[in-house]
């Protein structure tokens, strides 16, 4: 088997998770990484067992590297996949796809000219019950919808000592809680449901208006705690909290709730769809079952499992039902998906996958309901 040779561009948290997934492809190697510098890769290379090494220019410059995964900063993500797709490789980058609609639309405009695939890894699609959501939809089985309550809640931002990279503007842009956790929210929202957000109205809170930022490094998610002599306080800008209200091309209404100071929460996207025939509800904290609700007749809890599913939703689901399944595993699925469209060398005309146009979306979402929250009006989307 001719391997497809991969390089992944950054190594915090994502990027390793982006490499422990294309681990689990057969037809999918990974070649090469890089680090702000050779040093830096050298260490990372060593310690995750990639065998080369590579600065970003270098890494482009090898010939057998076809596809680039982008998993660093915000900032960056448009200047490096930019550089990618004019080198001929292949771009699966992290969201947002980039810190402005300027620059998202000539990314989304130079993949297509190229022809190249392009995606973003908007991997929370790829729970199966998600998609087994968005195929019963489709059936008719949840009838028109009546509403979506959506949430997604985290507290690794709940002390003031707690700091990242992602509460720097100039790295991660205006937005924080929505542009970083609220775009999956959007993205799977308007993926299950087929509507489009029309307008929004926001009002975000910062709750830490300053933080502790750590005078030596931190790892993303590790817990460690400093003495107060390595902190520095820093005023933050950023959301930590939000509440938005939406409204659907079909005349629905909507509501989200997105929090990084929610005690508790480590990583729970709640999503809640109200149709004319049912209700769905379905939670990342435990995705292997998704709640049906009824009017007339008892409640149901469908279990994750392929022989359970609609037919359309097997091919997300790799073990067998109580076998479970969670957060790693989507990104081996959307991987998969990507994989298949890089073997035949070109982006397909529908992609299943999320693309950079989707990527160009969700910021477009993002955009509107930063400026809804400034003017504390209703924008259109």
């Amino acid at each position: 088997m001719n391997k497809i040779k991969v390089g992944v561009v950054g190594t915090g948290f994502i990027g390793p998770a982006h490499i422990e997934a294309l681990r689990r492809l057969p037809n999918v190697e990974v070649a090469a990484l890089c680090e702000v510098t050779a040093e830096i890769a050298q260490q990372k290379a060593d310690g995750l067992g990639i065998p080369r090494a590579y600065t970003f220019d270098e890494l482009l410059k090898q010939d057998d590297i076809s596809v680039i995964h982008i998993c660093t900063p915000n900032f960056l993500h448009y200047s490096q996949s930019k550089a990618a797709l004019l080198a001929g490789k292949h771009v699966i980058c992290e969201k947002p796809l980039a810190k402005d609609l300027v620059e998202a639309e000539e990314l989304v405009e130079l993949a297509a000219k190229t022809g190249l695939v392009n995606a973003v890894h908007f991997n929370l699609r790829y729970y199966p019950l998600a998609r087994q959501m968005k195929s019963m939809r489709e059936r008719g089985e949840l009838g028109e919808i009546y509403s979506f309550i959506g949430s997604y809640l985290q507290d690794w931002l709940f002390y003031e000592t707690d700091y990242n990279w992602r509460l720097e503007p100039d790295k991660s842009g205006d937005s924080r809680a929505i542009a970083d956790i609220g775009s999956h929210l959007m993205d799977i929202l308007e993926y299950i449901t087929g509507l489009k957000t029309v307008e929004v109205l926001a009002d975000f809170n910062t709750i830490h208006k300053t933080r502790k930022k750590p005078l030596k490094p931190v790892e993303t998610y590790s817990g460690k705690m400093l003495q107060p002599e390595d902190y520095a306080d820093v005023p933050i800008t950023t959301e930590d909290h939000a509440n938005v209200l939406l409204r659907f091309d079909n005349g629905s209404k909507g509501v989200i709730t997105v929090s990084q100071v929610s005690a508790g929460r480590k990583n729970r996207m709640t999503l809640e769809i109200s149709g004319s025939k049912k209700t769905f509800n379905w939670t990342s904290e435990a995705p292997n079952e998704m709640w049906i609700g009824n009017r007339d007749k008892s409640n149901e809890i469908l279990m994750r499992d392929p022989s359970l599913v609609n037919d359309d939703v097997r091919s997300l689901i790799t073990f067998p039902g109580g076998h479970n399944e969670g957060f790693p595993d989507t990104s081996k699925q959307m991987f998969k998906e990507v994989y298949a469209a890089i073997a035949e060398g070109k982006q397909p005309e529908n992609p299943t996958f999320p693309t950079f146009a989707d990527g160009y979306r969700e910021l477009l979402i993002c955009e509107r309901i930063l400026e809804s929250n400034k003017k504390q009006a209703w924008v259109t989307v």
